[in-house]
């Protein structure tokens, strides 16, 4: 059989349990700060608030993207709802089920798994591709036959051969094999969300465009959910229904694919598209979108985080935290100039209050 012909899809229990309405996973008041070793004994303790309070939603059968710069905290986020990391505070919701709750650690992950940046890092050098795929669904209880029939029909799946692949070791392989080994991997338990931490960011073009496209036909096949952090803006615009824009702990923006790119409301995210490279040398940017590296999170700047780097930054931007307020029915974002009555001189009015003059108020009595 070549690696062409058509392999059909095993069939996932995907365990819905709160209906299409209720989302995969809700994220409330998520928060995790780390220590900063050698602070000294008498001098107060430093933290390095890498997710300070960030809440949203992924919906189930969608792709949601997380961007923003290095030292944003999307990787940590990602940990955090992986559990590789316990967060300080702050809720998960998986289908309507609270993680740690009546939803047991060990059910949670086996129906959210990940798939890292470094492919090579990710595998066990010592195992073969047919025993580090076949190797948790044999821990989650899989007879070994069961466990290594799907092992080879994954490997179908992703597009390699099960008698040239399934017995060679990871550094036999190259970049985008040993990908598509992960992602195989990370589908064996049949989860229902993937968290795609960069997964394509250390591949060529080609193998990027190839491993995109397979990601789609998986997502399709299986009923998959994702969550796709990526730097690259244009694989974010092909990839996700969704957007989160993150700066410095925080959630700056979140709204659908057209709303974030089409109609962005907050500076950062249009300094951040703005950095999108393009081959319309109409569009030629002749100063840089964005300047200076964002705050030390050690010490975040007071009020809107942002407002250190914005040009239409203003004294109230600094005294005031922006909440992520509901601008559309497709956007949320954190600034001020999008609260109305917030004191920015670029924000909205707030609707008028008819009071009753004296006059009126006299007539009727």
């Amino acid at each position: 059989m070549s690696v062409i012909d058509p392999v059909p899809a095993p069939k996932f229990d995907i365990g819905d349990r709160g209906g299409p309405a209720q989302p995969l996973i809700s994220v409330s008041g998520l928060q995790k700060h780390f220590p900063v070793r050698g602070s000294g004994l008498f001098r107060p303790k430093k933290l390095v608030r890498a997710v300070d309070g960030v809440n949203f939603d992924i919906l189930k059968g969608e792709t949601l993207g997380v961007v923003g710069e290095s030292g944003c905290g999307k990787s940590t986020t990602a940990r955090l709802l992986m559990h590789l990391i316990a967060p300080d505070r702050g809720d998960i919701l998986f289908d309507g089920e609270t993680v740690g709750g009546k939803l047991s650690l060990s059910e949670y992950r086996r129906q959210v798994q990940m798939v890292f940046q470094d492919s090579y890092a990710s595998l066990n050098p010592r195992l073969t591709i047919e025993e580090s795929i076949s190797f948790a669904p044999r821990v989650h209880g899989l007879p070994v036959g069961k466990a290594i029939s799907r092992a080879h029909d994954l490997l179908h799946r992703v597009g390699l051969e099960p008698r040239r692949f399934a017995g060679r070791y990871p550094h036999e392989l190259s970049g985008g094999q040993r990908q598509r080994i992960n992602i195989a991997r990370a589908l064996a338990v049949e989860p229902r969300l993937v968290i795609l931490d960069e997964a394509v960011s250390a591949l060529d073009k080609s193998v990027e465009a190839q491993v995109l496209n397979l990601l789609l036909d998986l997502k399709r096949d299986f009923g998959l959910t994702y969550l796709f952090i990526s730097h690259d803006l244009n694989v974010v615009k092909f990839m996700c229904d969704r957007i989160m824009v993150m700066y410095l702990g925080k959630v700056a923006e979140i709204g659908t694919r057209t709303a974030i790119y089409d109609n962005t409301k907050h500076p950062y995210s249009a300094a951040l598209l703005a950095s999108m490279p393009t081959m319309d040398p109409a569009q030629r940017a002749s100063e840089p979108p964005l300047s200076g590296d964002p705050p030390n999170p050690i010490d975040p700047p007071s009020g809107c985080r942002f407002h250190t780097r914005c040009a239409f930054a203003e004294s109230v931007c600094s005294e005031k935290v922006p909440p992520l307020s509901v601008v559309s029915p497709e956007q949320c974002t954190a600034c001020l100039m999008s609260v109305p009555g917030s004191g920015h001189s670029n924000a909205p009015r707030p609707p008028a209050t008819h009071i009753p003059s004296m006059q009126s108020v006299s007539m009727e009595v």
